[in-house]
């Protein structure tokens, strides 16, 4: 069976001034990410994996190439267009929860819906849901300041994922989880990837989760040294 390609990297490059020089901290990178999969790109810090993620999300403009996910060219998309192609097509989840203090876990995970025109007691009932499916169906009412970091994780997770995004970009997702905590929103976000036939991205550090790549893109120096498909299927 064929994969969908939901990503394309082609021939990104980026450079960032620094006084009077330029300096490359990415060189050429070509990718195709699949609908369905967990990638994980991985290698030292400073190696480009950040600004690569900040360029297939829109947040950073390449210096050179294209990327373009759902044969939309992103690059070519400006002002408006590019943050609404943003909201309505990714999820983000960082290390950070960034959830609001004041609002309630339903509230925070209904963020992107109400961001979209839906009411807030509809988007909050969609938000509900999501959370329920991955066990905070008792936590819902809570303000963020009442939850653990794991379950705070997980309501940034369903913040991610209740649009229905086609691409979910990671960075750092477990670095400040224990690792039971980790595993368990590992496990979340595969089954996210499967289940939904969306890809999912994650950007890390965490040797202790890389089971859960069905590709490993390994970073050095701004460019891509290996790209290797984990045979090891888990479910």
């Amino acid at each position: 069976m064929s994969k969908n390609i939901c990503v394309e990297i082609k021939n990104i490059s980026k450079d960032f001034a620094v006084g009077d020089q330029k300096i490359r901290v990415l060189n050429n990178i070509n990718l195709q990410i699949y609908s369905g999969e967990m990638t994980m790109i991985v290698g030292p810090s400073g190696c480009g994996k950040t600004t690569l993620l900040s360029i297939l999300t829109g947040i950073l403009t390449p210096s050179e190439g294209d990327v373009i996910i759902n044969n939309t060219n992103i690059t070519k998309l400006k002002g408006d267009k590019k943050v609404d192609h943003r909201r309505k097509n990714l999820g983000f989840i960082f290390q950070q929860y960034n959830l609001l203090p004041a609002l309630s876990a339903a509230e925070n995970a209904a963020i992107p819906l109400i961001a979209d025109g839906i009411s807030l007691d509809k988007a909050v009932k969609q938000a509900s849901i999501a959370l329920s499916e991955i066990d905070m169906s008792n936590h819902l009412e809570k303000l963020p300041s009442q939850l653990s970091g794991g379950q705070q994780q997980r309501v940034a997770i369903a913040r991610a994922l209740v649009h229905k995004p086609s691409l979910v970009v990671c960075d750092e997702p477990t670095a400040a989880l224990d690792a039971f905590t980790g595993q368990k929103v590992m496990e979340t976000l595969r089954q996210s990837a499967m289940q939904q036939n969306r890809a999912v991205i994650v950007v890390t550090h965490d040797n202790r989760i890389f089971d859960f790549a069905d590709r490993i893109i390994e970073m050095e120096d701004g460019k891509v040294i290996t790209d290797k498909v984990i045979s090891k299927n888990l479910s």
